[in-house]
């Protein structure tokens, strides 16, 4: 009887309207040695995955010199570290280049979310 129950509860969650929701990441791209880097880890990176955004669009870090993990698209090359970019399932749809302090951080991060249709409370 159980079986049967789990059953009919997985069709009908194959067969319903289910919203499938985009799958945000905040890539950050970073080497050894950036100042930049190390001052958002000491400004933002302890808040972050607490915050809107941060929930929104999980913090994933990569060096800028390794190969870019597999399912990332790019609009361009990474050239600057920190870089920011956000994806939608794995796409570029936007980036911040260099890290401008805490607040400007916030403020461009919340636009980028905004223009990407993700609907949050900003912080900062």
């Amino acid at each position: 009887m159980r079986h049967l129950i789990l059953l009919v509860l997985a069709t009908a969650l194959l067969v319903s309207p289910v919203a499938v929701r985009a799958e945000m990441t905040l890539l950050m791209a970073e080497e050894d040695g950036c100042m930049w880097c190390a001052r958002w880890d000491s400004e933002i990176s302890e808040i972050y995955p607490k915050s809107p955004e941060g929930n929104a669009a999980p913090l994933q870090r990569v060096d800028i010199n390794a190969a870019m993990p597999d399912g990332i698209a790019l609009e361009r090359p990474l050239y600057y570290t920190p870089t920011f970019v956000l994806l939608n399932n794995g796409r570029e749809v936007g980036r911040i280049e260099g890290y401008p302090g805490e607040d400007f951080f916030w403020g461009l991060l919340g636009v980028l979310l905004r223009d990407a249709g993700v609907p949050i409370k900003a912080s900062g």
